[in-house]
């Protein structure tokens, strides 16, 4: 029961990957009432997804681990004090349009994946910092005394109780950085960066439909199959959960 929402999430991407199809997309186009013209392969649309994949995927794993890293810091004594600096600076960074980091980061990192790279960092720590928060100080203060009376230290109590307690909603919250980084892995073909945003640009320039409508529907899909598949994680986590 709890896995049919990842399946519905799962279904919805596989439907948008099937209208990023050169003939579904073309199909779609003539509906809408515009003149027949070229879409992008399917050999080509494959590689931009999988080089899209690739950057979106490094992005979301160094937001994670900083987000983890930040989330747990700011709930331990010692990294109490800091809590409003690193709330601060996440949000800070998080209010600047992708785009805007884009455009300053090409004067120092260059075109192509750096620059994105940093977008989408600024962009998915501030909702993987709370969430990870928010999740561990949900963890029951009895779970914790009790973890404490049995003589664990602060470090096993993390790692034996507080993580695993607090991993369903860790999980949660990763699916919002994770959407954010497809969806701004996208805006790193403005920067030279060979992303499904590629045909959308090139549709924009060339006022032509397809390989807009193949673009969008494509990032969309991984943004749905990334999500299904963190939905069906976080099932199999409360079903686990102690």
């Amino acid at each position: 029961m709890r896995s049919r929402p990842a399946v519905g999430v799962g279904l919805a991407g596989l439907a948008l990957a099937a209208v990023s199809h050169p003939v579904v997309a073309t199909g779609i186009a003539r509906l809408l009432g515009e003149a027949p013209r070229r879409a992008l392969d399917g050999e080509r649309l494959l590689a931009l997804a999988l080089q899209h994949l690739a950057l979106a995927g490094t992005g979301f794993a160094l937001v994670a681990l900083l987000g983890l890293g930040l989330g747990i810091l700011a709930t331990r004594r010692a990294g109490a004090a800091f809590r409003p600096a690193i709330d601060g600076l996440a949000a800070g960074a998080q209010a600047v349009p992708p785009v805007v980091v884009v455009a300053l980061a090409l004067p120092v990192l260059g075109f192509g994946g750096p620059p994105t790279l940093l977008a989408l960092i600024a962009y998915g720590v501030m909702p993987a910092l709370r969430g990870t928060a928010g999740a561990l100080e949900a963890v029951s203060r009895e779970a914790k005394a009790a973890a404490e009376a049995m003589g664990m230290t602060r470090r096993q109590i993390l790692f034996s109780v507080e993580l695993p307690l607090a991993a369903p909603g860790i999980v949660e919250t990763l699916r919002t950085a994770l959407v954010l980084a497809v969806a701004t892995a996208a805006v790193g073909a403005l920067a030279g960066a060979s992303t499904l945003g590629t045909p959308i640009v090139a549709g924009l320039q060339n006022q032509n439909t397809v390989p807009m409508l193949q673009g969008a529907a494509a990032t969309a899909a991984l943004a749905f199959l990334g999500d299904a598949a963190l939905l069906g994680l976080a099932a199999i986590l409360r079903i686990n959960r102690p």
